[in-house]
């Protein structure tokens, strides 16, 4: 999930809005029960509140901010179209197959760790998808090779460099084997990554695989975020 939502305690999922006002919606309720949180978790919860990607999440029904960045990413690159099949890697709470949806894919299959409130017109899996025969279980829930493969995977950082370097390109190495060996022909690959990450052996084997293959910054990713996306166009 994105780097802007964890730790796990705080990815939680966040329903559609239901009243009231954008700014307004929830606020007392959320700071109160801040208090007895730990201080990174009230900053995180008063950040939240204060950001306007967030503000707009709330008020448009997306479960979290995450879903502008795929938005913006579509709105360039064409990823999603009508009848697409995709997968969501590291999926919850669920912001990235609401867009799918809305874009007009009509299979989706998301996968994370953590319990995701069900989507209609989406099969969610609560599971590990490095364990063998996780891959396996999701292709055949979606019926059909991927059109688009998806991936906001992402570990906790531990706050050794070169240790959460290796994770997170282990993570992206684990996704595009995926996407390489399961997408049809013509099909997408979108992958977290982050800026200063040494991910060379995976770009070499990306453009080896795929006609193009950018890195993008969308506008609603943390501007103090080292968070970057990894497009992998048009496979060969």
């Amino acid at each position: 999930m994105s780097d802007d939502e964890k730790p796990a305690e705080r990815r939680r999922m966040v329903r559609p809005p239901s009243g009231g006002t954008a700014a307004g919606r929830g606020m007392g309720t959320k700071m109160k029960t801040a208090d007895t949180k730990s201080m990174s978790s009230q900053q995180w919860i008063k950040r939240q509140l204060s950001d306007k990607w967030s503000e707009r999440a709330r008020a448009e029904g997306w479960r979290s901010r995450a879903a502008f960045k795929l938005l913006e990413i579509d709105d360039r690159f064409h990823l999603i179209r009508q009848g697409s099949r995709v997968i969501d890697l590291g999926a919850a709470p669920g912001g990235w197959i609401q867009v799918a949806l809305k874009r007009g894919a009509t299979s989706v299959v998301g996968v994370d760790l953590l319990p995701i409130e069900p989507i209609p017109g989406a099969t969610l899996i609560q599971a590990d998808f490095t364990q063998p025969g996780v891959d396996q279980q999701m292709m055949d829930l979606l019926g059909g090779a991927p059109d688009l493969v998806l991936s906001d995977m992402a570990h906790n950082t531990v706050g050794h460099r070169q240790t959460d370097h290796l994770k997170i390109i282990a993570l992206i190495e684990i996704a595009a084997d995926f996407a390489i060996r399961t997408l049809k022909p013509g099909g997408h690959f979108v992958s977290k990554n982050f800026q200063g990450g040494d991910a060379g052996g995976v770009l070499a084997r990306l453009r080896a695989e795929f006609e193009t293959v950018k890195y993008v910054k969308p506008e609603s990713s943390r501007k103090d975020s080292a968070e970057v996306f990894l497009v992998a166009l048009n496979k060969r």
